[in-house]
């Protein structure tokens, strides 16, 4: 079956992106961090093993940031998890691992460990340092999974609430934790 990357991105427009971290350092660092690290996580993220599709907000978007080549899809409305749930549901079929565009430690040997674990388990997740996580998988042949309602999303406990959504029976597994950058604090630790 056909593998999908898909990253969730936003427009790279001045003041709209990563604005908990401008709160630390700035709009414009924050606006050019955005920029360096979506741009070098979609050039890493190519391989003949998996179809990359980027699903951009806002969904009227009409720039030319984002590779020509690459497959643009609508986030659409909602919640995060309403957005992250359209995308499970509406790509064909297949698994389909499904990350942000602000981590900047990802290499392709994470996507290849994601996609490996959705041979044996139906959902995985690559947990965040924050309790969050950065990279959510699904093989997508059994019953449909509908994990990402009453989240509480951009705290501690997002990853946990969305485990307590499963069904007894749902196989999953976790993969490699990183560090997703959302504040200053996030942005030194990846620096390390």
């Amino acid at each position: 079956m056909n593998k999908q990357l898909v990253i969730f991105v936003k427009a790279p427009k001045f003041g709209c992106v990563k604005t908990r971290l401008a709160k630390d350092i700035g709009h414009f660092k924050a606006w050019r961090f955005y920029k360096t690290t979506v741009l070098g996580l979609m050039k890493r993220m190519r391989s003949p093993k998996w179809q990359i599709t980027l699903c951009i907000t806002p969904d009227d978007y009409k720039g030319s940031f984002f590779p020509n080549d690459l497959k643009p899809i609508r986030q659409g409305g909602g919640d995060l998890g309403q957005r992250m749930q359209r995308v499970f549901d509406d790509i064909p079929k297949g698994p389909v691992v499904l990350i942000g565009g602000d981590i900047p430690a990802i290499e392709k040997h994470h996507i290849d460990k994601a996609f490996n674990a959705l041979q044996n388990n139906d959902i995985t997740f690559g947990p965040a340092e924050d309790g969050g996580y950065w990279l959510v998988g699904m093989r997508r042949t059994r019953a449909r999974l509908s994990p990402f309602f009453d989240i509480r999303w951009s705290t501690e406990h997002a990853l946990y609430d969305t485990l307590l959504n499963l069904r007894a029976n749902t196989r999953h597994t976790l993969t490699d934790r990183l560090n997703d950058v959302d504040t200053g604090k996030d942005l030194k630790m990846n620096k390390g």
